[in-house]
């Protein structure tokens, strides 16, 4: 039903309004979250993303060892690469499981992947092992995250889930901080193979803290949910190749890369278009416009946060550890606004995102006075947390309107069209930034280029904003 969104009702699935979710003097998000009833799923949530948080930035540090231990520096974007493609596959499936039988079993078995995956990845004598174990991490993830989320709409009331999205939002922080530098201890001290096993322990403990609160989660009614189109699974394949393929073109600066990444794209707009909500190029109003979102913030902000170091480096000399102060100041202020939106409920959600869009715009314009050789590099940390303190009201915003636009039946689809988008759009402009570096002369005159169209892309997503409610227009 549009302009609705699965609330809660005594474990049913219930609709009410989005945009601004009313607050009524018995209700307590605080209850809500930390109740006696939903404290233990809540803390289980938070550790299953903080999981996945502290593998990203855990084996990224521990990467270089990896590689000079199992295989060549020419394998060294096969790691990630696999990861990517089952996280695809494994998001669109997660997504029709989720929307067929209810989140409780994909909520309950993709952890269970993910750590046997850490396993065997942990485990690895050989690099052909190492990729399966990425692959199971990757399929593992991709389902969790949609499972995640439909839960949340399952078990959350509207005016609570700000605050949910809130402490997901936290969750990346601690692991983008302490994250790389334990990772990298580990690794000198021991070995990386502890950077994966070290995990499998929080993976169970996530797994029991979550289990209650699966128990009375019913599967759907027979006929309740839509049909998904034939081509669903031979689609979510094709897209998964596709951004595996582009994943790794973005890191080959050559003629072999540029016909990989064309050939990639041909492959991936039909494969998406066939993925996500119709009228999503388009950014039609509801959900559609939502998943647009997620893919232009998602895009403009990561992939300028994935350069910032190599303009530190390369145009001022800034040693790795000093040019990764921007990117922890960046997560800081992304928990903040995360945590400061969580608490005002009743704002409209479409104005709170305006909002982050702006703000991920000016930190990313900002960039183009450190960027060159006569910038000013210092400027990257106050113009960094602008950009983080956009994505905390940004990111959040988009995830409660998702739950909030997605009809029922539909929201495990929703969320993998969104994380879809997510991934794709970071691929494919990472990518760019690969092709500007190779084809111009100087490092300023690429990124400055890719800097203009990241800019591009998050004013357009403020401009899509009040498209995202198909509620009544917020002020604002």
């Amino acid at each position: 039903m549009p302009g609705r969104g699965p609330g809660r009702q005594g474990g049913a699935v219930t609709t009410q309004p989005t945009g601004t979710p009313s607050v009524g003097p018995e209700v307590s998000v605080r209850e809500e979250l930390f109740g006696p009833g939903h404290r233990p799923v809540t803390i289980g949530l938070v550790l299953l993303i903080s999981l996945i948080a502290f593998e990203n930035m855990g084996v990224s540090t521990a990467m270089p060892a990896l590689v000079a231990d199992l295989a060549t520096t020419s394998a060294y974007a096969w790691p990630f690469v696999t990861f990517v493609a089952a996280s695809v596959l494994a998001t669109v499936v997660g997504g029709r499981w989720c929307d067929r039988a209810g989140p409780r079993w994909p909520l309950l078995l993709a952890p269970v992947v993910f750590g046997v995956g850490l396993l065997v990845a942990g485990t690895a004598g050989t690099f052909a092992q190492l990729l399966l174990g990425r692959v199971l991490q990757g399929a593992g993830a991709g389902v969790q995250g949609v499972a995640v989320y439909v839960m949340i709409a399952a078990i959350y009331p509207a005016v609570a889930r700000p605050a949910v999205f809130g402490l997901i939002s936290s969750a990346w922080v601690l692991p983008s901080l302490v994250g790389p530098p334990v990772a990298g201890l580990v690794t000198e001290a021991v070995s990386w193979h502890w950077v994966f096993l070290g995990l499998v322990p929080l993976v169970v403990v996530a797994v029991v803290l979550v289990v209650p609160a699966t128990r009375d989660l019913a599967a759907p009614a027979p006929g309740s949910v839509p049909t998904a189109p034939r081509a669903l699974l031979p689609a979510a394949a094709l897209a998964a190749a596709g951004v595996a393929a582009l994943s790794w073109a973005g890191q080959e600066a050559s003629v072999l890369g540029g016909v990989v990444g064309l050939v990639s794209l041909v492959v991936l707009v039909p494969a998406y278009r066939l993925l996500v909500p119709a009228g999503t190029l388009t950014a039609r109003r509801g959900v559609a416009a939502v998943v647009a979102g997620r893919g232009l913030i998602a895009g403009a902000f990561f992939t300028a946060n994935a350069y910032l170091p190599l303009m530190l480096t390369e145009s001022h000399g800034w040693s790795l550890a000093a040019a990764g102060l921007p990117l922890i100041v960046g997560s800081i202020g992304w928990s903040l606004s995360a945590a400061w939106q969580a608490r005002h409920p009743t704002l409209p959600r479409p104005v709170l995102l305006r909002a982050g869009f702006l703000g991920v715009a000016l930190g990313t314009a900002g960039l183009l006075l450190v960027v060159p050789t006569w910038g000013v590099p210092w400027v990257a940390l106050p113009l960094w947390a602008v950009a983080g303190l956009g994505m905390g009201l940004g990111f959040s915003s988009l995830s409660a309107l998702l739950l909030g636009e997605s009809e029922a039946g539909r929201v495990g689809h929703a969320s993998s069209a969104a994380q879809l988008s997510d991934g794709l759009a970071q691929a494919l402009l990472i990518g760019l930034g690969g092709a500007l570096l190779a084809l111009t002369p100087s490092l300023t005159g690429g990124l400055s280029v890719l800097l203009v169209v990241l800019v591009a892309l998050a004013l357009l997503g403020a401009a899509i904003s009040p498209r995202t409610s198909t509620g009544p227009a917020p002020r604002g």
